[in-house]
């Protein structure tokens, strides 16, 4: 930034930092929106296929293993938590607290990966075994999409806190990203009840 500038000058670029950055996050939310609006039509078939299907679990099965789901689903929620503590850390100049926590954050992610691999090559049904095969598949997998992207995202804003002065002009980055993995929570958190709770 030029020294030379005024302080009137100087606070009319700090208002257009900040009017830029919140027209960013807007413009983020809309898309969480556009996104939510997806996963709720699939939660909306989802509930109508197993109200109205007279089999609607594969045949040889009778509901899905809840306990490594659920181990997946603390660890996922509390990543939530942990991504938040490193978005303080971040606000106070703390990159080391801020690069730790986010590659935990990271690490939690992948671990809830790693288990629904190990969930899927378990299963005794696959995408084409009805109607509930089909569904299963679709969200928890289409949920992982995201949970991945999440992770890149991660990675991307970890890998720019070693750039010298990347942060002079906000936090736009892990504020989004932040963001994004506590929609992604949500998600499963309703996934996890329509799917393993309400069998």
């Amino acid at each position: 930034m030029d020294s030379s500038m005024s302080s009137e000058e100087l606070h009319q670029h700090h208002e257009h930092e900040h009017d830029e950055e919140g027209n960013k996050m807007f413009g983020f939310i809309v898309f969480l929106l556009s996104e939510s609006v997806i996963f709720l039509s699939f939660f909306a078939g989802y509930i109508i296929y197993k109200t109205t299907a007279v089999n609607w679990l594969p045949p040889g099965v009778s509901g899905l293993e809840v306990k490594d789901p659920s181990i997946n689903t603390v660890v996922l929620v509390a990543s939530s938590f942990v991504i938040y503590f490193a978005e303080k850390a971040l606000e106070k100049h703390d990159l080391k607290t801020y690069r730790f926590l986010l590659f935990l954050t990271m690490a939690m992610g992948s671990y809830f990966l790693y288990g629904q691999a190990v969930e899927w090559s378990s299963l005794e049904f696959g995408f084409t075994s009805g109607t509930f095969g089909g569904m299963f598949y679709l969200l928890t997998g289409f949920h992982g999409l995201h949970v991945f992207t999440g992770i890149l995202l991660q990675l991307i804003v970890l890998l720019r806190s070693f750039m010298p002065g990347n942060f002079d002009n906000g936090h736009f980055g892990i504020n989004a990203t932040s963001l994004f993995w506590h929609f992604v929570d949500v998600i499963w958190i309703i996934l996890f009840i329509l799917i393993y709770v309400w069998q």
